[in-house]
């Protein structure tokens, strides 16, 4: 079977473990040119302390991490060292991310603990215990020596046929008809063509120029982070990677000498024309300013007083990638096929990453889940130069700061608003961002409503002892329910919010909600092939379906609207599934994105009907306008496209119209006194509460339809993408708990006095009065009534299987 003609730009760590994993798995004719020498090629690789701390909040992080550990070990020591890794907490609010951090080990299967400051100092006797709180410590994490590492994977590439080529200059990316054909290179003054099927750019920092000769934007900003050694001190030592993210600090031993790296810095972007090819000096490493670093040199030696024998020397800036969302570029180039990135990849992830993309190459989608590191993530509106600079700068001085996971970026914004933005502000939104876009969690305004809500619980409980109500009215809308973090960007108003949805009707903007239009001869069959569900209705039908990859994962689902016999109406989950149908479409067909000039407001309740009813010309009576049904008419003076469905499992719409006339639609929508503006607070609350999946959280392409639970969107006998894939033998199932206590999600769950599972999505049920949580367990495991418990900051919280769906398991609130 013939192979294709492969060329890797860049002869880094990265470079050379794809090479590695792709020869590996038979594609010999693999080239990896690099304008420097073998293997210190002058990138990040060739300066890189090399440190491999495996445990992070993503799940696909910590594989690829964790991935790299395994493969590197067994190079050898000259490439790894498995000298384990220690962070320390000097702040309350440290020693408890700790604990959430255990918690992420646990769930991703990595063996950590969390140790007392006596049990840091014997793992590092330079530490002042009395600074120190408490530990983390990984014993799997190491040192990887970068340029071995690289040179040992090149080896055994080159052995299976790869060849690679110092002094090449990468001059011009080629092309014919959309695809890649060749990689142009200037070499001892000589150009040449490299002829080439696929290329992948593994060029780290030097991405963007690389990317620019594809006509591609690569959204990465190089920024220089300080790297320095300490002079001899009396003690030498070969202990962990030590962390003090309270003051941005990491360090490690170098024989005698303690190495120090600082992120705490001012950002020091570096432009492409900065770092261009250098004959006298390393062109990843610019000039130590010792005036950034002075103020880290005091806090390493309040750590660590030893340090004060000494002075700081051999000091550099290295420069490293960062990316807006602080996830490495992974995929292929939306507009020239054939030419790939593996970008803004740290030595941690390395050989993780490569082999994902090797399994992509050859196999058509990686193991491991990649939505967070595909390259056709980001929104046109995050790809402008200001933004990269701006949130990659943002995410350097992040990089060691306690997160929470609602925490959005404080700029640029607003980005992305919807025309009922003006509305939410007069209501007193609290915004959130995704995707760029301004979203509202709570309103203010609906403050009164809490209010009466709490008397009305209070009335309700008058006659329950005191020892029995807890906190007053609070245990009623999930307030002592939540810990100091699950009440973080989150406000009881939610409760107010979620119960007029119940009970009355709300306005909720799903404007953020990517929509897509699919049209042309041929377009039935198209999403007849891309999706699970049967969509080749008659118009005015609504389809539920999934789109699913050639093994059966999940990429995504989305609500299907047939507006017309060659006319689709798609509600998708981002750009990733725009990328995806447009790489698919043939030629008849034609992918378009309504997104940025429509809107939509979901009109959701049991006075749904009543409120919009005598705003239009539609008939929505249930006998005229069927659950999953679609139509056009008028609101008001406002053309709108109507979908019967619901995120909240109540009554209601989903009317779509022009950007231009959506803050009239809303004024309309509000004009009759009936309606309340809901968030996304309460939104999560009611969606989990009728168990709606979210896809991204929920469920990735590492899950199959029926273990997700969503095996009603596959249709029997249907012919689809991941289809031959697909099995009905499943051995985990996604299922709601029901807890004492509101946790945040990823989790570990035990049972037993084992892990066997995690949590994925949580809230409080204001409907049902108890907090719930979604999580991955064992089939045997996932009967309701099985009682497990979720370690949540270190304790443990009580929780039990519960029958799905929790809320309306007759669907008749929906269907009224």
């Amino acid at each position: 079977m013939s192979r294709p003609r492969l060329v890797i730009v860049g002869a880094g760590i990265v470079g050379c473990a794809l090479a590695d994993e792709l020869t590996e798995r038979g594609w010999t004719d693999v080239t990896v040119v690099d304008q420097g020498p073998l293997f210190a090629a002058g990138g990040s690789s060739s300066h890189a302390p090399g440190l491999v701390f495996q445990t992070n909040p993503s799940k696909t992080m910590t594989e690829f991490a964790a991935y790299t550990v395994r493969k590197y070990t067994a190079l050898g020591e000259r490439c790894f060292r498995q000298v384990g890794g220690l962070e320390v907490a000097t702040t309350p609010e440290r020693w408890t991310d700790l604990h959430r951090k255990q918690g992420w080990a646990e769930s991703w299967g990595v063996e950590a603990r969390l140790l007392d400051p006596a049990g840091c100092a014997e793992l590092w006797p330079l530490l002042d215990r009395d600074k120190v709180l408490g530990g983390f410590h990984v014993p799997s994490d190491g040192l990887a020596t970068a340029v071995a590492c690289g040179e040992a994977q090149a080896a055994r590439a080159t052995e299976r046929g790869a060849r690679f080529l110092a002094g090449h200059t990468v001059v011009g990316i080629e092309a014919r008809g959309g695809r890649v054909t060749g990689v142009a290179v200037v070499t001892s003054g000589e150009y040449r063509t490299i002829p080439a099927d696929v290329v992948v750019c593994a060029a780290g920092f030097w991405g963007p120029s690389i990317g620019r000769m594809a006509g591609l934007t690569v959204p990465l900003l190089p920024l220089a982070h300080q790297y320095a050694r300490s002079g001899p001190l009396a003690a030498k030592g070969e202990g962990p990677i030590l962390r003090h993210q309270d003051r941005d600090l990491y360090f490690r031993w170098h024989g005698d000498r303690v190495g120090i790296g600082s992120y705490a810095h001012r950002p020091m972007p570096v432009t492409q024309d900065e770092i261009g090819p250098k004959s006298t000096t390393m062109p990843s490493v610019q000039a130590f300013t010792e005036e950034d670093f002075d103020p880290s040199w005091r806090d390493a030696v309040e750590l660590l007083p030893a340090l004060a024998e000494s002075k700081y020397e051999d000091g550099i800036n290295g420069i490293f990638s960062f990316t807006p969302d602080g996830f490495p570029l992974i995929g292929e180039a939306p507009q020239l096929d054939g030419f790939w990135l593996a970008e803004a990849v740290w030595v941690t992830h390395s050989a993780g990453v490569a082999r994902a993309l090797a399994e992509v190459l050859v196999t058509g989608r990686s193991e491991i889940d990649l939505h967070e590191c595909e390259l056709s993530r980001f929104e046109q509106a995050q790809l402008s130069p200001a933004f990269i600079e701006e949130r990659g700068k943002q995410n350097f001085v992040e990089v060691y700061d306690v997160i929470h996971p609602l925490q959005p970026m404080e700029s640029p914004r607003p980005l992305r608003t919807s025309p009922f933005h003006p509305r939410q502000r007069e209501l007193g939104a609290y915004f959130l961002e995704a995707a760029g876009w301004e979203r509202p969690h709570w309103f203010e305004a609906n403050v009164p409503l809490l209010e009466r809500l709490v008397r009305r619980r209070r009335d309700e409980f008058a006659d329950v002892p005191e020892e029995a109500k807890g906190m007053a009215a609070e245990p009623f809308l999930g307030v002592s329910q939540r810990g100091e973090w699950a009440s973080r960007h989150w406000s009881p108003v939610a409760a107010a919010e979620a119960h007029a949805t119940r009970e009355g009707v709300a306005l909720y903007d799903m404007t953020p909600l990517k929509r897509i239009e699919v049209s042309g001869p041929g377009s039935a069959a198209f999403l007849q092939r891309m999706t699970t569900n049967n969509v080749d209705r008659k118009p005015g039908s609504v389809t539920y379906t999934l789109l699913l990859d050639a093994k059966g994962g999940i990429r995504s689902d989305l609500t299907v609207a047939r507006l017309a016999e060659d006319r689709f109406q798609i509600g998708a989950n981002g750009n990733l599934d725009l990328d995806w149908l447009t790489r698919h479409a043939p030629g008849a067909v034609r992918v378009h994105d309504l997104t940025p000039g429509t809107c939509c407001v979901g009109v959701w309740g049991p006075r749904a009907r009543e409120l919009v009813q005598g705003l239009t010309d539609m008939d929505l009576s249930h006998e005229n306008f069927r659950y999953f049904g679609c139509k056009s008419g008028y609101v008001g003076h406002v053309p709108v496209l109507a979908l019967r469905v619901s995120y909240v499992g109540e009554l209601g719409w989903e009317l779509y119209t022009g950007a231009d006339m959506g803050l009239k639609l809303w004024d309309t929508l509000w004009e009759p006194g009936l309606a309340i503006a809901g968030g996304r607070a309460a939104f999560n609350s009611l969606r989990l509460e009728k168990g709606y999946r979210l896809w991204g959280v929920d469920m990735t392409t590492e899950h199959n339809p029926y273990e997700a639970g969503l095996g009603f969107a596959v249709k029997e006998g249907k012919d689809f993408i991941g289809r031959d894939a697909l099995t009905t033998e499943i051995t985990r199932k996604l299922v709601p708990l029901v807890c004492t206590e509101v946790v945040m999600g990823k989790e570990p769950v035990r049972h037993a006095g084992r892990t066997v599972g995690h949590v994925t999505s949580a809230s409080y049920g204001h409907t049902v009065r108890r907090p719930i949580a979604y999580a991955w367990l064992p089939i045997e495991l996932a009967e309701p009534g099985t009682h497990v418990d979720i370690s949540y900051f270190g304790r443990r919280v009580p929780a039990e299987v519960a029958a799905e769906p929790l809320y309306d398991p007759g669907m008749e609130k929906i269907r009224r």
